[in-house]
């Protein structure tokens, strides 16, 4: 999902820090997510039913599995496995996401539903952010309040790609 941005590192920002969630359960929050909409990076503009999967190791790291078909809802499939690195005393919502040794771009869990159905990943640069949930469809309202609550966090949301899904979830 951030290769551009593991290449890019986190950047410094002029705007206030983006406040992450207090507290994630890291084993509810493994699994498979839907991205719905995203401040793409350059491999994302001609994603289509991307889905970003994470398993926790036995090391504590978590395994990602980032996949999308390129170019239409039957386009070639690409697959990235960057690995996640929770850091350690942010309640597990501060990761930092590693596509090439040894950089790490910055993956904060800035929004997580109490079902644990739909999340925003952000960043401080404000360049990149991912509104994902557990299913391909959300509701309208869902995505007009989500698409808000990146607009509060400082972002230009007409930068917002909605990804499309197909019909039949894998």
């Amino acid at each position: 999902m951030t290769i551009l941005a593991s290449l890019l590192g986190a950047c410094a920002s002029k705007q206030p820090q983006i406040n992450t969630v207090s507290q994630v359960d890291i084993k509810k929050f493994m699994g498979a997510w839907y991205v719905i909409a995203a401040i793409p990076t350059a491999i994302e503009t001609q994603a289509y039913n991307a889905i970003e999967t994470y398993q926790l190791n036995d090391d504590g790291t978590v395994h990602t599995t980032f996949t999308f078909n390129k170019g239409s809802l039957d386009g070639q499939v690409k697959t990235y496995n960057p690995r996640g690195f929770i850091v350690e005393g942010t309640g597990n919502a501060r990761w930092g996401m590693q596509f090439i040794w040894p950089i790490k771009a910055e993956f904060l869990i800035a929004h997580l539903d109490e079902n644990y159905s739909e999340t925003i990943i952000a960043r401080n640069a404000r360049d990149y952010v991912w509104i994902m949930a557990r299913k391909p469809d959300i509701s309208e309202a869902s995505y007009t309040s989500l698409v808000q609550k990146v607009s509060d966090m400082g972002y230009d949301i007409t930068k917002l790609r909605r990804v499309p899904h197909n019909k039949t979830s894998r």
